[in-house]
């Protein structure tokens, strides 16, 4: 059994239901997956950077970007299975087929173009600092309050999730979290243990939300597609 340290998991399946091969769309030049397996080669944190995947075509593109694909994905490449069951999946892979063994697995979504090679530098040195079991990224609530967020009616009547929070100033409110797929690290069995990140002992790291857009919609494409233009522009 050969043993590593620390493994880069990108879940990259064929398809995509709201936004037509997304994994692979071309973004700013490149495929939507290459900025994720740059950023994950050029942190330098991992022994292996391994894109997980059914699609042959997504596996090819991978490759051409230096990532590795040894073997294409068996299970949970449907789009109603977590996604931390399919980088469990391609840990039980890696074991099973190549022998390989890691400690400390990083869950990299293929579809946060904008998180940098830094931002994974500093997620995995808060992991290993907190001395954590799991950690999952998120980023601070800004100008949208959630703390204000209401319901509404037919007749557009609202109705406020936090009756209380609606009579105090925004600055006295505590600050709120939302998570973000960008970056997600676990020791491997402690993931094997709770089948998910978000476990007992998992804690969270803030990051830059720009940084953490995760595109779903062509809504946030378009967003990405902006922040990148800008992030270009004030070099």
């Amino acid at each position: 059994m050969v043993t590593g340290k620390q493994v880069a998991v990108i879940p990259a399946r064929g398809g995509s239901k709201r936004i037509e091969n997304k994994n692979i769309l071309a973004f700013h030049g490149k495929p939507m997956l290459a900025w994720t397996v740059e950023a994950a080669l050029k942190a330098g944190q991992f022994d292996r950077v391994v894109v997980s995947t059914d699609d042959p075509e997504v596996a090819e593109i991978a490759r051409r970007h230096g990532a590795s694909v040894p073997f294409l994905r068996k299970n949970y490449a449907d789009d109603q299975s977590p996604v931390s069951l399919a980088t469990l999946e391609a840990l039980r892979q890696l074991r099973d087929e190549l022998g390989e063994e890691y400690q400390v697995v990083a869950q990299l979504m293929p579809n946060c173009p904008l998180r940098k090679e830094r931002h994974i530098v500093e997620a995995m040195d808060n992991f290993r600092s907190r001395s954590a079991k799991a950690q999952v990224s998120c980023f601070k609530f800004g100008w949208m309050n959630p703390w204000w967020a209401a319901t509404l009616s037919p007749e557009g009547r609202p109705t406020p999730l936090f009756p209380d929070a609606m009579k105090a100033r925004s600055q006295d409110l505590p600050e709120v979290y939302c998570p973000t797929g960008a970056i997600w690290v676990a020791e491997v069995e402690y993931l094997r243990a709770h089948q998910s990140f978000h476990a007992p002992d998992s804690i969270y790291w803030p990051m830059p939300w720009e940084a953490s857009i995760d595109i779903d919609t062509r809504e946030d494409l378009r967003m990405a597609e902006l922040f990148h233009t800008m992030d270009q522009g004030g070099r």
